[in-house]
């Protein structure tokens, strides 16, 4: 697949992030893409985008569609809103890239946020990748992409939990390995892309807590506080006890801005890296030197990883030689 050129292509969480620069890149090489998110103000962006991106002549077509991956009936409603607004029967690309953050904890997090994340990261590639697949193997020539994460291979965060991203992650990567012997031999024509990235530069955490109907950080209710202080004080070392609501408030703004601001990759050229990796045939796509430096330092001692004192991601750029592709 070396060119993106007349083909037709779905993303998931196409209103932000790395799903919008997908669909951003993809338009201006020529490919019609359908995207779906919950956030229709930010799809209405990336449609502007695309549109100015795309080369005119009205062979380029781009749609937005509200759609909640976690839910079944909405990804069968909007495969069937893709066929008859594309008009067509066959889908070239298949980019499962939909994600939320939350459910940090298995023993102290609400049960509905856990399963809320797991269902969009986990449950939106199957869910998707069931409704799409007859539309891939259609295709004369079909890749299923599933956006798994660093998280994919390494079950934790700096210091923090992260029970259900990770599951889901784990969910996504096993499927996606899984289905290359299942393609080989069921649909030849159709192989499977895992992106595995690091630190990306998106609004990723404060999306989710909106998804998950949390208050804004400056208006969090009382109950919100109480349940964002434990956190508060794994990130700032200081006991719960003697953090007062507004340096709570503040933790909880600043670590949203932080990985929104601070990544060491754009959300564009994260998309860039991810479409070179599809078009050059590659099966395992790592995003980023910390990408990189957590799966060489997994795959040489898995062990290490999970120590209490164990390196942190930056030890780990300073210390480990990315492992070449």
């Amino acid at each position: 697949m070396r060119s993106f050129t007349g083909m037709m292509a779905v993303v998931t969480g196409g209103g932000a992030g790395m799903g919008r620069e997908l669909v951003v890149q993809l338009a201006a090489e020529g490919c019609s893409v359908a995207a779906c998110d919950v956030d229709e103000a930010g799809l209405a962006v990336t449609a502007e985008r695309a549109a100015e991106a795309s080369p005119g002549g009205g062979e380029v077509r781009v749609t937005t569609h509200r759609c909640d991956v976690s839910d079944e009936a909405q990804v069968t409603r909007f495969r069937d809103e893709v066929v008859e607004r594309h008009g067509i029967g066959h889908i070239n690309l298949l980019f499962n890239n939909a994600g939320i953050s939350g459910g940090n904890s298995f023993v102290t997090s609400p049960r509905a946020e856990w399963e809320r994340t797991f269902g969009v990261c986990w449950g939106g590639v199957y869910n998707c990748t069931r409704a799409f697949m007859p539309l891939l193997i259609a295709s004369d020539e079909g890749c299923l992409v599933n956006t798994s994460s660093v998280n994919g291979f390494w079950a934790a965060g700096p210091g923090l939990p992260m029970s259900a991203y990770s599951a889901a992650k784990f969910a996504v990567k096993g499927f996606s390995e899984a289905m290359l012997t299942d393609l080989r031999i069921n649909a030849p024509h159709v192989r499977v892309a895992l992106v595995m990235p690091g630190h990306v530069g998106t609004g990723i955490v404060i999306n989710s807590r909106r998804i998950h109907g949390r208050s804004e950080p400056d208006d969090m209710t009382a109950e919100e506080l109480a349940d964002a202080r434990p956190l508060a004080a794994a990130v700032t070392g200081v006991p719960a006890d003697r953090l007062g609501d507004e340096e709570v408030r503040m933790v909880v703004k600043g670590m949203g801005e932080a990985f929104r601001d601070n990544a060491p990759l754009s959300a564009t050229d994260a998309a860039t890296v991810i479409l070179d990796g599809v078009r050059a045939g590659t099966w395992r796509i790592l995003v980023g030197d910390d990408a990189r430096a957590l799966d060489a330092a997994m795959r040489a001692d898995p062990l290490d990883l999970y120590r209490p004192d164990s390196p942190t991601v930056a030890d780990m750029l300073a210390n480990v030689r990315p492992r070449e592709e």
